[in-house]
């Protein structure tokens, strides 16, 4: 099954129907549903929905935490990478009482745009009802010099609900001396409490607006990190917590508003990032979800 839409003028498409000017597009979209079923005396979460078109899916759920514990699901788009025109959508539900885990197995690369600055897109919606849980833990993106494209993620929670995880952002290759100097990105994230906002961003990242470099802006940083928590029952104490465990720099801080706690990473290291998340997770998953905190197998390999 090809995801591609042919739109437009046909004279720019070649005989197999993909076209190469500024007008193609190629489709990916992935839609989970997960519910609590009571099996026997055990409340299990399942996934029950799994719909996918295109380079988009999952493999089988895992329970690493034992059969009444969290739901581990790996998100795989198996390019690896966004090129020009690519546009994927991924969607998840988490039921009433349900918990699951959802990370991928490497890092998402956004590769240099075409010869017609042909934008991707990556679009991300989660959904919590009351009393569940969802802990979203994707592995880091790489964007490569001249990348030009939108990412937004949404998070809907019902009263009750509680989620937990990050998104990390590595600007350019600084070890094969490719910095990000061109190229445009666009960032937006939605975290919502019953359709009332608790935290709206949007970030434009070009490295040729005085935002980039000024330190009143991104400062010349070449990584970001994000990480949230809602639904801690003493905000104050897991700050605290955090703070005491976490190695002391003006790389990151962490605060709360509006009943969520946000730490953020401005940097030049990518491992340094990914450490400071991996241990503020550590950290606060006991305290959200009263579980200690098990790493999935696919961090491993």
């Amino acid at each position: 099954m090809t995801a591609f839409q042919p739109i437009g003028n046909q004279e720019a498409a070649n005989d197999s129907g993909h076209r190469f000017d500024t007008d193609r597009q190629w489709a990916a979209s992935l839609s989970l549903g997960f519910i609590a079923r009571e099996e026997g005396e055990r409340n299990v979460t399942r996934l029950t929905r799994r719909h996918h078109q295109g380079p988009l899916r999952v493999q089988r759920p895992f329970y690493p935490e034992g059969p009444e514990g969290c739901c581990h699901v790996y998100l795989l788009h198996p390019p690896g990478g966004l090129v020009s025109g690519d546009v994927l959508c991924i969607e998840a539900e988490v039921g009433e009482g349900a918990h699951a885990l959802l990370t991928t197995p490497a890092a998402a690369k956004l590769y240099k745009a075409d010869s017609h600055g042909v934008a991707w897109g990556q679009h991300t919606k989660l959904t919590v009802a009351k009393d569940a849980i969802l802990e979203y833990l994707p592995q880091e993106t790489l964007a490569f010099d001249g990348s030009r494209g939108e990412q937004s993620t949404t998070i809907e929670l019902q009263t009750g609900a509680r989620t937990l995880g990050w998104e990390i952002l590595a600007l350019g290759r600084p070890a094969s001396r490719l910095p990000f100097v061109s190229g445009h990105l666009e960032q937006q994230f939605r975290l919502t409490m019953d359709g009332q906002p608790l935290w709206l961003e949007r970030q434009p990242l070009d490295p040729n607006h005085p935002r980039f470099a000024g330190k009143w802006g991104q400062g010349g940083a070449t990584v970001q990190a994000t990480l949230w928590a809602v639904g801690l029952e003493d905000e104050v104490e897991a700050i605290e917590a955090v703070r005491e465990a976490l190695p002391e720099n003006h790389r990151w801080a962490i605060t709360r508003r509006r009943g969520a706690v946000l730490l953020r990473y401005l940097g030049n290291e990518r491992n340094e990032a990914w450490a400071l998340c991996q241990q503020a997770w550590e950290i606060l998953r006991p305290r959200l979800t009263g579980l200690e905190a098990h790493i999935p197998r696919i961090w491993l390999t």
